[in-house]
């Protein structure tokens, strides 16, 4: 089975995204500050621990690349099961493991001196979370920006959420040491059906109703763009939304980023190369890389709520990871880029 992308190259918009995605964080931290009552009316449309604006905005980034998702050739995925092999280990032997290493190194030892032992436990838990937690909807985005296969990417996300299913309160229960976790399974059914079973669905239909590759590949060209923009409108309300966290406490989003970061860029080394040394093509390699360094954000966010409150440092650690994550998968969707000729079936 030839999984050849039929995506394009970026344009001149794509490649200055990362200029476009700082332009919304300011403009995003600007609104909240001077318009607090829109970013009010944008918070309270909330269901599930899942912002619906921000929902509807997701959805219109992961609907382009459900166009591109060929059906036909979801069973030949078995024949490349190097990278959806990546995927699982990377994202459920390495990555919980490592992210609460890290978190214990750096506010029980490195950053005590600056951090309360009580602040440092609640900030070690919302990293924890964040660490057991994969990316379901963004990797979609950051698929299409690497040009990866649309079907190929589709089987490792939802192989992923399976086991999600399953996997995530026992690997919190373990890290965190806390007997009864309360899953909010409608926070995993809603982000599922929203991120990747209506745009799915949506995506059979649309190309139904084309029939013809020619013309599935040039509505897929002219859609692309949304996808852009939907990722720069979501980036500027979620600073909006934790606008006074960013400038009331920005020492301590800082010292929570800097495990955030490592963490990031050091589940990406271990998944892309091993992709590499296992000579994935560049197609698959590059998503599988990108579903374990990205979070479900919504997930921990609602999990740190209900376990530690709405106002506690666990909580504030998984918003932190939110804001970090848009600037870090920029900056790998490049690195991945400008390393493809490097893998095989580049």
């Amino acid at each position: 089975m030839d999984y050849t992308s039929a995506a394009a190259p970026m344009g001149t918009f794509e490649r200055l995204l990362t200029l476009w995605v700082a332009l919304a964080m300011v403009a995003g931290i600007g609104i909240g500050t001077v318009a607090p009552g829109l970013v009010d009316a944008v918070a309270v449309t909330e269901f599930a621990s899942i912002n619906l604006v921000v929902a509807v905005l997701i959805w219109a980034m992961v609907y382009p690349m459900m166009v591109s998702v060929d059906f036909g050739a979801v069973a030949g995925v078995a024949r490349q099961p190097k990278g959806l092999l990546v995927t699982l280990v990377v994202n459920w032997l390495i990555k919980p493991f490592t992210m609460a290493f890290l978190a214990v190194l750096f506010f029980d030892h490195i950053f005590a001196p600056w951090i309360a032992p009580e602040d440092a436990a609640q900030y070690i838990a919302g990293l924890i979370l964040l660490g057991a937690a994969p990316c379901t909807a963004m990797v979609f985005v950051w698929s299409q920006l690497t040009r990866g296969d649309a079907t190929y990417t589709l089987v490792q996300v939802s192989v992923n959420d399976l086991i999600m299913v399953v996997a995530f309160a026992p690997i919190v229960a373990l890290l965190l040491g806390v007997t009864e976790i309360v899953v909010p399974w409608d926070t995993l059914a809603l982000a599922t059906v929203l991120y990747v079973v209506l745009p799915l669905i949506a995506g059979l239909i649309t190309r139904r109703l084309l029939r013809s590759s020619e013309a599935i590949d040039a509505f897929t060209a002219r859609i692309k763009p949304l996808s852009m923009l939907g990722l720069i409108a979501t980036v500027a309300i979620l600073f909006g939304l934790q606008g006074d966290t960013i400038l009331s406490r920005p020492g301590v989003i800082l010292l929570i980023a800097v495990p955030i970061l490592i963490q990031s860029y050091g589940i990406f080394a271990i998944a892309y190369g091993a992709a590499f040394a296992l000579r994935v093509p560049h197609r698959i390699a590059a998503p599988c890389a990108m579903i374990g360094t990205s979070n479900f954000f919504e997930l921990a966010v609602a999990v740190a709520i209900s376990l530690f409150g709405l106002n506690s440092g666990a909580a504030l650690a998984t918003v932190v990871g939110v804001l970090v994550e848009v600037p870090v998968m920029l900056s790998l969707v490049a690195f991945a880029n400008r390393t493809r000729a490097r893998f095989p079936g580049a």
